[in-house]
């Protein structure tokens, strides 16, 4: 566990000293190329930005055949400066086309820098749904259907023998029959059951 940040250390170093010699090749082209002062640091810049604005344009997931295009121009313009500068080319000679494509990449950089930026983006798709479909609303019952009877409550004979005692009481103390909510209240039983004890006392 120890080693991983030298291991990640290494690679910085080794990313860093990669880029600098690669600059450096980019500078060194330049100016032999004429581009003279700051205008021969300023290319290196510009290529390595080209660069990494069409990966960004390559891992964003916009446009792949942008981003790979520009990515593929600014490669070739970094590896040509490496190799041009291995000795291959005499640099106190430089051809004239050379010359040409140097002076040129200025306006290839901010075209394709300018693309990458404001181009087109690839939104993602969103995820379609099935729409939900809508349950039929129940049919309600008409004027003309028949009542349907209510079911059938069994009561246990020994709470009508009590139900018809509290209603003895009750005629004997004010002389008229016990209602159904009086003796749903006595007995502290649901409405259902005391509608069934009533119908049982008449």
């Amino acid at each position: 566990m120890r080693s991983l940040p030298v291991r990640l250390d290494a690679v910085l170093v080794q990313a860093l000293i990669a880029a600098a010699l690669s600059f450096a090749h980019l500078h060194d082209l330049a100016s032999a190329a004429g581009q003279d002062g700051w205008k021969a640091w300023a290319y290196p810049v510009s290529v390595d930005l080209l660069l990494v604005a069409a990966w960004r344009r390559l891992r964003s997931g916009g446009s792949k055949a942008g981003g790979w295009c520009w990515f593929l121009v600014a490669l070739t313009a970094s590896l040509g400066a490496n190799v041009a500068t291995a000795g291959l080319l005499d640099l106190d000679a430089v051809p004239a086309w050379l010359r040409i494509l140097v002076a040129g990449w200025p306006a290839v950089a901010f075209l394709g820098g300018t693309l990458l930026a404001h181009g087109p983006h690839e939104e993602p798709q969103p995820h379609e749904e099935p729409e939900p479909v809508a349950a039929p609303a129940p049919e309600l019952p008409t004027a003309a259907t028949e009542p349907v009877p209510p079911s059938t409550t069994l009561v246990p004979p020994a709470l009508v023998a009590h139900a018809r005692k509290v209603a003895d009481e009750h005629r004997a103390r004010t002389g008229t029959p016990i209602d159904t909510s009086t003796l749903r209240a006595r007995l502290g039983v649901p409405l259902p059951l005391a509608e069934a004890i009533a119908a049982q006392l008449t």
